[in-house]
């Protein structure tokens, strides 16, 4: 007999049906899967025979072919376990064919027929909600995350004799309830504080602009100078993430397999800190079926590079087209897969390799050739990516020793999410558009418009400074940031010259 079940397999962060035929009939015992399987899905035979006996069902000692289409599309990983067990159990008329036309199967099946959580289920649900399915079935831990997408009845079992017992008897179970995300973002973990930073007034100030108006920035300082103390501490300043944000988080992180023991929805800013030992496809992602890598997973949230120098250049140079794009496209052979990469780069470094270039008390040991040489690690294009070079200066003593704190980051992150929300007003027409860093050519136009003060000021600066066309571009956007942050219609010379300033790296040069 022959039964058709629904499953789903992922290709990059979305999700394509895929089709799970079952035909059971005579010949020698046996169990031949068809359609691209990988390795996993080929072992999925042993663990489904060994489950379907420990729930109580009889394995048909038959010929059983199981094809999974389309089959020129490549399927990978456990997901397919409980779809292939139904798949056998209605074929060999233990369950009915048809309660199955209604259901999409997700999940991994253990030997004694126990459901396990696997990865990417969210855009599953997605997927399976846009295709006019009305039930998923998942293993209970998953139940939460896929019950995120709204308009599809999600339904948790805990066992394969769970799921049987579902599809005879539906009227027994109800669908799984929407999480409140209004609840997971009022109890989100406050993090590292402001207050925890002493001086550093004109840091500071950076990092709130940079919060507010998603821009990236880099902080060249001695070392203890508190640039990573500094770059720690942003995400206490973000703004909360929006649903439609917390969604795109939670599916990355779905699709990467971080989310079997972090709840149902990733409710915070991703801050993600890769070590400067980190090879290229550990950043933009990559392997035979692609996996987001450590941009994409910082997606809506801080990348940190901690000592950019110290990274590889070729590593450094996989960066550009992120930055610019907000988005990372891995090919191979036999598929293309997109990831969307739109983060907030915050990095450090010493200004020298010695570290003391420029510190009032202890004198660099680094000569003109070894300086330039530390520095032609970053590339000229990289650094006109980086919207905030700022230069952080040793702390005075009277400011070490000092017992009062600084501002606490809550008052900081009012005053951002304030900014944030006059760029959300006059972004309302544009799709995708989020704040001021994401701004293009036309919208500068539009929005960043210069009086002939301004305009001269500007003209200036890109004469003195030798400034490239998207350096200036990334001035006037951190430039549209501060007139939000003073709540001002339009930009002043006062704004322009502070932007000015954050090129520290352009005026060493």
């Amino acid at each position: 007999m022959l039964a058709r079940v629904w499953s789903a397999s992922l290709v990059g962060i979305d999700a394509v049906k895929v089709g799970v035929e079952v035909d059971v009939s005579g010949g020698l015992p046996g169990i031949v899967v068809v359609g691209l399987p990988d390795t996993a899905v080929q072992e999925s035979k042993e663990r489904v025979k060994a489950a379907i006996k420990n729930a109580g069902f009889a394995f048909p000692m038959r010929k059983i072919v199981i094809n999974l289409t389309p089959a020129d599309l490549r399927k990978e990983g456990p997901s397919f376990d409980l779809a292939i067990s139904i798949g056998i159990l209605a074929a060999s008329e233990q369950l009915s064919p048809e309660l199955l036309g209604d259901f999409l199967f997700l999940g991994e099946v253990s030997l004694d027929s126990s459901l396990r959580p696997v990865a990417g289920v969210l855009p599953v649900a997605a997927a399976a909600q846009k295709l006019g399915i009305t039930g998923l079935i998942v293993p209970v831990d998953n139940a939460q995350e896929a019950a995120l997408v709204k308009g599809l009845s999600v339904y948790g079992c805990k066992n394969l004799a769970e799921v049987a017992d579902l599809l005879n008897n539906p009227e027994r179970y109800q669908p799984t309830k929407l999480t409140n995300f209004a609840e997971l973002s009022t109890n989100q973990n406050p993090g590292l504080d402001l207050k925890d930073v002493k001086g550093q007034i004109h840091a500071r100030r950076a990092l709130e602009i940079a919060a507010a108006g998603g821009h990236n920035l880099i902080f060249v300082g001695p070392p203890g100078s508190g640039k990573t103390m500094l770059a720690r501490r942003l995400p206490s300043i973000l703004p909360p993430l929006t649903f439609e944000e917390a969604l795109e988080v939670t599916q990355i992180h779905s699709v990467a397999g971080l989310l079997k023991n972090r709840g149902s929805l990733v409710s915070e800013r991703p801050f993600r800190s890769p070590h400067h030992s980190a090879s290229g496809p550990s950043l933009v992602g990559g392997g035979s079926f692609p996996k987001p890598g450590e941009i994409s997973l910082g997606h809506r949230g801080v990348l940190f590079a901690d000592e950019l120098t110290e990274f590889k250049r070729d590593v450094l140079e996989f960066l550009r087209q992120p930055l610019e794009d907000g988005f990372v496209t891995i090919s191979r052979t036999r598929q293309s897969v997109t990831f969307p990469a739109k983060f907030t780069l915050v990095a450090s470094t010493n200004p020298c390799a010695c570290g003391y270039y420029g510190d009032p008390i202890q004198p660099c040991t680094c000569s003109p050739a070894k300086r330039e040489q530390y520095w032609a690690k970053l590339s000229g294009p990289l650094m006109d990516r980086i919207d905030l070079q700022v230069a952080v200066n040793r702390l005075k003593p009277e400011e070490i020793t000092r017992q009062t704190t600084g501002e606490e980051s809550q008052p900081v992150r009012e005053r951002v999410q304030k900014a944030r929300q006059l760029a959300t007003e006059r972004f309302s027409q544009e799709a995708g558009l989020r704040c001021n860093a994401e701004m293009r050519s036309e919208h500068l136009r539009q929005w960043c418009q210069l009086n002939d003060i301004c305009q001269t000021l500007l003209e200036n600066a890109i004469r003195k400074l030798g400034l490239s066309a998207r350096a200036t571009d990334r001035i006037l956007k951190v430039s549209r940031t501060i007139a939000d942050l003073a709540a001002e219609k339009d930009i002043s010379p006062a704004h322009v010259a502070e932007a000015i300033q954050y090129r520290t790296i352009d005026r060493m040069q």
